[in-house]
């Protein structure tokens, strides 16, 4: 089920129902992680190509409405 931009998706049985970049097991969590220990928005789309720019800074976006929505 996509409840944000079409982008974030969130699936009960998938990553514990955590929410998830376009139905992949990459969580929000996962890019703002990789964010705080200092790798840049390119080093995650080399680490995972599957990503887009949008992808990365929409789970951004999505942290800071979580309890919003």
């Amino acid at each position: 089920m996509f409840i944000y931009k079409n982008i974030i998706t969130i699936e009960p049985g998938k990553r514990s129902g955590k929410p998830c970049i376009r139905n992949m097991r990459i969580t929000t969590d996962d890019i703002l992680r990789m964010l705080a220990a200092d790798m840049s928005v390119e080093e995650i789309l080399e680490d995972f190509p599957e990503l887009g720019r949008e992808d990365v800074l929409t789970a951004v976006e999505f942290s800071g409405l979580e309890g919003e929505v």
